[in-house]
């Protein structure tokens, strides 16, 4: 009899449990509500959710241990996604260095920074959710899945921003060089997001019963909204100027010719550089065991050569130690049409791929040759031979006899930027044009009679420019590939620069976000003026709604939960005992 009475009681009881949930699903039909915990929490269920009392934490003490995590992961995975799409100007050195060590070309750059995106969209959702379900005055618990891609997306961007850093730490001087671009524009998102933040710090401020409470919401964020309008005033960008200083568009310099449109440094290349009205070329020059100057940047010929499938036996064998007459038998051109070395190059017509199939090994006479007959500034790499070759202690007597009696260019169309052996290089061709690979003071430059120097584009600098510009030695950066880095070159001052992408950087007609002081000033105070308004609005509203909430709990009783809840709580109450 016993057994049945307690068997009875647990029925009752379930069935209590049931009334109560259709109660509360049927009061609190909030779909909105439902949807940002069902993502968060996969809590859809009204009576799975609880609102944050006024005056009480936003959630329990484990998941206020967690939230900075979710923070943190967002900042970690922000600044890596900012870094690695600024790095897209040097995509092609990380692929080649990969190449380098595993031995297959693949686009490593696209595929990083595609899971970057990816793993920051989702963590930036995270964080939104999170943002409006505290709006709303609900509690926050992220399940346990979420927790897991949390950290997933911090270990990633943290492990990431590390082997970026020890390997190719020049990236974050980049990332500098870009703020001069992006810093009006990002100040005004900052903004945006603290106008946006405004609503959950308004609300939880408001509802705290403690002035020590409201101090600690709203002093931080306080702080760093004066320190976002602050910003602007020690903000220098080139490309915030008066009218009529910009100086003339910098020369382009072919790197390897055009090597998103045909092989690099091969006669296709060269040729569709002054196609598409190049100023100059570069490239790099290695002399062959037979004393032939030819063009090929990589010390051996796998990457840019089928010489895997003529001589399997000699792909690291250094492409100095090879024959004339052997390095002719190769093709350079078929890789180009197989890797597709470069993301977003498009795809070639068919006479270009043509083309591109039957290019061969270039000799530098035949390209200075070019350069002579269409007019090009030519600067190139000279590289020494190796240990044991002919012309070890030779390359450079060789290399001159080529330019001086061989190709008949004039001297003045020659960059000279070999360092080695300048004085004799100076005696032997006075006309060529002495360009230094470095900085250097001014006196010492012009003591070696340098006229310009080429330098890589991480060591960009406006004043440096202009000093060296009243020496007369004019500047070329290197290799400046994407339009904001040209723009940026082209507001500093920069005389040229060598650039994969002639064809693209050609259709430019002004610097991107060129803009007068005047302009920025009104775009500065009027992105100030109206975040505080409406923050000062936003900050009203809850106000008025509290204080409201107020007068009717005074007039009504306590009044925590919203009106349909309260109606559910009477009629619950209502309901007849069922457990004494």
């Amino acid at each position: 009899m016993e057994a049945s009475s307690t068997s009875l009681k647990t029925l009752k009881f379930g069935k209590l449990k049931v009334v109560r949930r259709r109660l509360l699903q049927r009061y609190e039909h909030e779909p909105f509500i439902s949807c940002l915990a069902g993502f968060y929490s996969c809590r859809w269920k009204r009576y799975q959710r609880r609102r944050t009392e006024p005056g009480k934490c936003c959630c329990k003490m484990k998941e206020c241990v967690f939230f900075p995590l979710l923070v943190g992961a967002f900042c970690f995975s922000l600044v890596f996604l900012y870094m690695w799409c600024e790095a897209k100007n040097d995509y092609n050195n990380f692929d080649w260095y990969n190449y380098g060590n595993l031995g297959f070309w693949f686009l490593w750059s696209l595929v990083l920074l595609i899971v970057a995106a990816i793993l920051f969209m989702y963590i930036t959702l995270l964080l939104v959710l999170a943002m409006c379900l505290l709006a709303e005055g609900q509690q926050l618990y992220l399940h346990w899945s979420h927790k897991v891609g949390t950290f997933l997306v911090l270990g990633f961007s943290i492990t990431s921003l590390f082997i970026v850093s020890i390997l190719w730490g020049d990236q974050w001087k980049t990332v500098l060089l870009s703020f001069q671009i992006t810093a009006p524009y990002l100040h005004i998102g900052a903004i945006a997001i603290m106008v946006l933040l405004s609503w959950p710090v308004a609300l939880h401020a408001i509802r705290a019963d403690k002035k020590v409470v409201q101090v600690i919401i709203v002093g931080p964020y306080l702080a760093l909204l004066l320190f976002l309008f602050l910003i602007p005033l020690g903000m220098y960008s080139p490309c915030i100027r008066e009218m009529g200083t910009l100086g003339p568009k910098p020369a382009l310099i072919g790197h390897r010719g055009v090597p998103m449109l045909a092989p690099e440094n091969t006669e296709m290349s060269f040729q569709k550089t002054i196609e598409h009205g190049g100023d100059g070329l570069e490239t790099d020059v290695t002399i062959s065991y037979d004393g032939v100057p030819f063009l090929m940047h990589d010390s051996t010929l796998r990457r840019t050569t089928n010489i895997k499938e003529v001589y399997p036996n000699d792909t690291a064998q250094n492409a100095a130690l090879f024959s004339w007459d052997t390095l002719q038998e190769l093709n350079a051109g078929t890789w180009f049409l197989k890797d597709k070395p470069f993301s977003g190059m498009g795809s070639l017509s068919r006479a270009d791929q043509n083309q591109a199939m039957n290019q061969s090994i270039y000799k530098l006479s035949h390209f200075l040759r070019l350069a002579e007959s269409q007019n090009k500034l030519v600067i190139f790499d000279l590289y020494r031979p190796p240990e044991n070759h002919p012309y070890r202690n030779s390359w450079i007597n060789r290399t001159l006899e080529v330019i001086l009696n061989e190709s008949g260019i004039r001297p003045h169309l020659v960059l000279w930027l070999e360092n080695t052996m300048r004085s004799f290089v100076q005696s032997v061709a006075p006309g060529f044009q002495q360009t230094m690979g470095s900085k250097a003071p001014v006196e010492e430059l012009l003591l070696d009679n340098i006229v310009k120097l080429n330098l890589a584009y991480t060591e960009m600098s406006s004043e440096d420019i202009r000093r060296y510009a009243e020496a007369n030695i004019t500047t070329n950066f290197y290799v400046v590939n994407e339009p904001w880095l040209f723009s940026l070159a082209w507001c500093s001052g920069a005389h040229s620069v060598t650039t994969n992408a002639v064809h693209t950087l050609k259709n430019l007609s002004q610097p991107l976000f060129l803009m007068t002081p005047q302009q920025y000033n009104i775009m500065w105070i009027l992105t100030d003026v109206t975040s505080v308004l409406l923050i000062s609005l936003i900050f009203a509203l809850h106000w008025w709604r509290e204080r409201s909430f107020s007068c009717c709990a005074q007039d009504g009783g306590p009044m925590v939960e919203s009106g349909t809840y309260n109606k559910f709580r009477r009629e619950l109450s209502d309901m007849p005992v069922v457990i004494t």
